[in-house]
């Protein structure tokens, strides 16, 4: 991660470890912002809004391994307890209590499911982070990109919305920019899935009448956004595929709240 940022050097627990330190938070990148090349802009957002409030952060590095969720979701229980115990033992390894995730996946099953097997840990997903930073008046979106005349929509992420009712935070996350706020007709509570959830981002979909990530792409256009919101790199990347299916690169920029919050406060 140390290139990751030009001016951030982002320490690992084992390096802030070896110097008798323990970090507010930690950071946990997950397998999307590590090795995705789109979800790796956002993961040097989210370490670039952690570094200007001056929160003490450490991510695992080559110790972070997968939480399990893809293998769970698919049905292969025994491997998502063996990942989830390794990780669980390294976690408390280093007596984490507080963990910021960039991705609903990671957040969900550290959250719901790591307790069941022994790892109990506050998780927060960056949208709720970013929503405290701005109610505490650490983040104000100003003296950076203006989004005056901009139309948002947020889309909500599976399990980040219906999975844990996490609608709020990155909707205040938006509601400071001076942009027009657009809610698509399927939201909150009744939101569509962008078509990765369950394991289905790696693997081809079943056949049938449309693919998932079109019918979400068709609620976008009906809201006429020029931006949509995303909240999970899951969702980045089939919203992106959805918008380059009907060729509105020119028109709609798919980007994650930590990106909309970086550019409004200039990081």
């Amino acid at each position: 991660m140390k290139n990751s940022t030009s001016e951030i050097k982002i320490p690992t627990m084992a390096e802030m470890a070896a110097q008798g330190k323990e970090p507010e938070i930690l950071f946990w990148v997950g397998c999307a912002g590590s090795f995705d090349e789109r979800a790796q802009k956002i993961t040097r957002d989210i370490c670039k809004i952690l570094s200007h409030v001056g929160i003490s952060f450490a991510v695992l590095g080559t110790e972070e391994s997968c939480t399990g969720d893809p293998a769970k979701r698919a049905g292969n229980e025994f491997l998502f307890q063996m990942q989830a115990m390794v990780n669980i033992q390294v976690l408390d390894g280093y007596n984490i209590k507080k963990i910021v995730t960039g991705c609903p996946h990671c957040f969900n099953t550290i959250r719901n499911e790591y307790p069941g097997l022994g790892g109990n840990y506050e998780v927060i997903h960056h949208s709720q982070l970013i929503q405290q930073l701005i109610d505490d008046g650490k983040l104000k979106a100003e003296g950076g990109e203006s989004f005056k005349g901009k139309k948002i929509t947020y889309h909500d992420p599976c399990y980040l919305g219906r999975g844990n009712n996490v609608y709020e935070a990155p909707r205040k996350a938006l509601e400071v920019l001076d942009a027009e706020l657009v809610e698509m007709k399927r939201c909150r509570s009744n939101g569509l899935c962008c078509g990765a959830g369950g394991a289905q981002m790696f693997k081809e979909p079943e056949k049938g009448k449309k693919d998932v990530n079109l019918e979400r792409m068709e609620d976008v256009l009906e809201s006429n956004a020029t931006i949509v919101a995303a909240a999970c790199p899951f969702c980045m990347t089939m919203l992106s595929d959805g918008v380059k299916h009907f060729e509105k690169e020119q028109e709609i920029q798919v980007l994650d709240i930590a990106e909309i919050t970086v550019r409004a406060n200039g990081l």
